[in-house]
């Protein structure tokens, strides 16, 4: 399917750092090392819903990385899926009685504006999983051919055991899977599973559930299995990194990552790396929970969507945090400062911040490292704290475009 408009990104004066991650499949951080293009997959939504706040701080914290590799020298490739054939979208639809297609058709292409709004770079691949299902259906075959299927009724089970790296990249022990697998997705109760753990990739058709044809019968896939599928198809073995929030690491990611592993003999990814959770009134925001704050609905009430992406770039992306409604007004004034600034045209010496910001993005995309650079060079630049500096005829135009290319941020 198409994704949505790519911004302009104007060219910046100096080459970037190599771009190092934190993986968490290992813990630490680690340098990024594209043999050619940078391939990066990020786990996409279910398309039940409107954006919050909660995917637009993954897919801004993705799109900074997309942007650390672009200005390293780097071309990338980047594939985000929906997931547009799945439980939740089936529960809404019926819920709200309108068709599943239409509403994941209607939910989507919010999301196209919100991204657009929001100045995210558009991945070059958009799969959504139905689009994909003869893909899907050859990677189960090829997984039934290597002896990780097996059948329960009339559905079919991956086998975690004949992955013997099961468990790597989430690092979880075997204790801690179970203890959230029923929540997250997983069935490890049901009768004539050869191990709790085991994941669905093909379920049958239910009398009263939407179903697709295909080799396999009528039915339709498991979550896991698809992306496994579109990132092995569309980026290959070994891809630089998948992406995606914390609450992917297990089952979504361990899955995907055992999938691949069977058939390829390497790592899904060279690295793994996840986002933080936000929450809103206590808890995390979700949609089974209610709590959500709407990029939409934001939009629709004439908020700065730079104002929305300046509140979500003041926390590391890593972080776990609660968004409040203060810190977008601070925001909104910390956005008035900086066109002050750079309407100033001449201003303090702009190649040391350009140098310091992209510094901090380079290393685990530190955002809010950037962001007070640049608070530092308008203080400086607008002699906040006395006498104004005007010592670089340029530095307007500069630090524009360096917030532009590197943040993601017009003025």
């Amino acid at each position: 399917m198409r994704a949505w408009p790519a911004p302009d990104l104007p060219a910046l004066p100096v080459q970037a750092p190599p771009v190092r991650v934190h993986d968490s499949s290992t813990g630490r951080l680690v340098e990024t090392r594209p043999q050619g293009p940078a391939r990066l997959y990020v786990c996409g939504i279910t398309p039940y819903d409107a954006t919050h706040m909660g995917h637009a701080a993954t897919f801004v914290g993705f799109d900074l990385l997309n942007r650390a590799w672009r200005n390293a020298g780097h071309d990338v490739v980047y594939v985000q899926n929906v997931t547009d054939v799945d439980d939740p979208l089936f529960e809404r639809a019926a819920k709200v009685g309108i068709d599943w297609r239409e509403l994941a058709a209607r939910e989507t292409e919010l999301l196209r504006q919100d991204m657009a709004a929001l100045r995210i770079i558009p991945p070059d691949h958009f799969p959504g999983a139905e689009e994909s299902l003869d893909l899907i259906v050859d990677l189960i075959r090829r997984l039934e051919d290597a002896g990780a299927v097996y059948a329960v009724d009339d559905d079919l089970y991956f086998s975690v055991s004949a992955d013997p790296t099961f468990g790597d990249e989430s690092g979880w022990t075997r204790d801690e899977m179970l203890a959230v697998y029923a929540d997250r997705g997983g069935d490890p109760d049901r009768p004539g599973k050869k191990d709790p753990l085991d994941c669905l990739v093909w379920r049958a058709e239910r009398p009263g559930e939407p179903a697709l044809d295909s080799a396999l019968g009528r039915g339709r896939p498991g979550w896991h299995v698809e992306c496994t599928a579109m990132a092995l198809d569309l980026l290959g073995e070994r891809f630089d990194v998948q992406g995606g929030g914390t609450d992917l690491v297990f089952p979504h990611h361990e899955m995907c990552a055992s999938e691949a592993q069977v058939l390829t003999g390497t790592p899904f990814a060279q690295a793994y790396v996840h986002a933080g959770m936000v929450g809103y009134d206590g808890e995390k925001m979700s949609k089974s929970k209610g709590n959500l704050v709407f990029v939409s609905a934001l939009r629709n009430s004439d908020v700065d969507p730079m104002a929305i992406r300046l509140t979500l770039l003041r926390h590391h992306y890593r972080s776990d945090w609660e968004w409040t409604d203060d810190q977008l007004w601070a925001s909104l004034d910390q956005l008035d400062t900086w066109r002050r600034a750079v309407a100033v045209g001449a201003g303090a010496a702009a190649m040391p911040v350009v140098d310091a910001v992209l510094s901090a993005l380079a290393t685990d995309l530190d955002a809010p490292a950037a962001v007070a650079l640049v608070d530092a060079w308008a203080d400086a630049t607008l002699g906040s704290s006395g006498l104004a500096d005007t010592s670089d005829p340029h530095a307007g135009a500069t630090v524009r475009s360096l917030l532009d290319a590197a943040l993601g941020l017009v003025l």
